[in-house]
Order: C-alpha cells, then structure tokens, then sequence
C-alpha cells in the first residue's frame, strides 16, 4: 500500500465520486468524528458526488440520505440505495436483492444455526433496521469475540448458501447475487450517467476492513484508512493507498489529501 500522501495529480484530478465505508472508516469507537463529518462537508461543496457504501441497515440509511451531506447511500451491503430525489426520499433496489419477507423468511435458519453453534455470537441490536440481511455482532458491542469467532460465523453462513462479509463489528449474511461495487455502480450509472468502461478511475473509495475487500478489487483508486492494517493477513487484496492517520482522521486525512492536490 502506497502512502496516500503519494496520490498522483492525475489520478486525483480524475475523481468525481467519492465512496466510503462507515464504520471504523469515518467513525472511532462508533461515533461519527466531527473532522469526518466536515470532510463530507468539503467535498460536498467542492462539486464532489459524495456517497457511503455500508452494511448498516435501511433504518440508518433513510437518516443518512436525509440529514448527511451526501448524493445518496448504499445500504444492506449493496442490497439498495436510498437518495433524495429533490424533497422526496426514494429508493433504488439491487436487481438481485430479495424482498423483505422472503429474506427475513430465509436468513431465520442462519440465524437459528449461528446463536446455536457459535458461543457468544449475537444478532447485531440494528437488526430490526434491515430489510434484506442477517447482522452478527462480534465487536460491536462488548465482550469483543475474536476473528476466529467471526471467521467461524461466516462459514456456516456460506455452508447454508448465504453471502457472508466480515466488517470490523459484524458479520453480515444475506441472500441474493448483489454486492457493494455492483450496487455502487448500478447507483453511480442510474443517478449519474456513470458507465464503468469509461469511468473507472473516476472513483475514489475509503475503507478500513475485510468487507470492503470488494470495493478494493474493483476500483483502482482505493484507500485504506490506517487501521486497515490489522487484516492485512486475511485481505486477498489491500487498498492501493493507505493515510497515516487511522479512523476517521484518516478519511478527513485522504479528502485533504485529494483537495489540496486539485488546489495546486
């Protein structure tokens, strides 16, 4: 991972979009950091499409595609996006996303075999925000479990023919071929015009942990706050660039980052 101090001028000069992770990424110890929060504020105002791309559930994003200043966001790891469509509130599901009941429906037998078999794994207290996904806590809240807890998690999640990402607070489970960069891009070319042959490198992403492992592998210009280290040894693929600073003061790290290289 390149130090993102390192971002060329070109590649930042290419930026339109700019997508990120919530938790541990903009947050710390789940607070949301004022430096964060004036980042999106300055990109905002700076004529970037600001976006979050999360596994938080559609309670919290109709709250943040409100009240944050963003273009829209991607919920439920990609099972939707919710935007302001001027003063109404509207939504844009994932083809392959399954409705609510018939996921609920589904995920209860995960959920069943999870709390069964996995000593202290518990179902996350956002659940009864989601729609499409089943979320375990495993460092949310305490007692902290450890990664092989979550890792043992994910495998009975996809042994029963689930989807499974581990975030750096939950496990999330859900069914249907749908993910954050296809639900990213669907949103981007729906809203924006954006066409992924073309467009690419017109995206920046900010992530911290393995479920953004995705958003990696698919656009160039991704990166890693600080504390994204700690999976270095269970990432396939790592960020391309990585800020000093860790949590959120490293997203508000990278946004000046990208600024200030435009500004010159």
């Amino acid at each position: 991972m390149t130090p993102v101090s390192a971002l060329p001028y070109g590649a930042a000069a290419a930026i339109r979009f700019v997508l990120f992770d919530i938790d541990d990424t903009i947050t710390r110890d789940g607070r949301l950091l004022e430096a964060s929060f004036s980042a999106m504020w300055r990109l905002r105002e700076a004529g970037y499409r600001v976006v979050p791309v999360t596994g938080r559930p559609a309670g919290w994003c109709d709250c943040i595609a409100r009240q944050w200043p963003v273009d829209g966001v991607v919920g439920e790891n990609g099972a939707f996006a919710f935007f302001m469509d001027g003063e109404r509130l509207s939504t844009l599901r994932h083809p392959a996303a399954l409705d609510a009941a018939e996921a609920r429906e589904r995920l209860e037998g995960v959920r069943l075999r999870v709390l069964a078999e996995v000593p202290g794994a518990r179902v996350a207290k956002d659940q009864f925000a989601r729609l499409c996904d089943l979320a375990v806590d495993f460092a949310e809240e305490p007692p902290v479990l450890p990664m092989e807890t979550a890792l043992r998690v994910k495998s009975i999640c996809e042994s029963m023919g689930a989807h499974a990402k581990i975030s750096s607070i939950h496990v999330n489970a859900w069914f249907g071929d749908y993910d954050k960069p296809s639900m990213a891009e669907f949103f981007l070319s729906s809203r924006f015009g954006y066409h992924r042959d073309e467009d690419l490198a017109s995206v920046l992403y900010f992530g911290d942990s393995p479920n953004d492992e995705p958003m990696f592998a698919r656009f160039p210009v991704s990166v890693g706050v600080a504390n994204v280290r700690r999976y270095a040894g269970i990432l396939k693929t790592l960020p391309a660039y990585v800020t000093e600073a860790e949590f959120g003061a490293g997203f508000a790290e990278g946004v000046s980052v990208l600024l200030n290289s435009i500004a010159q």
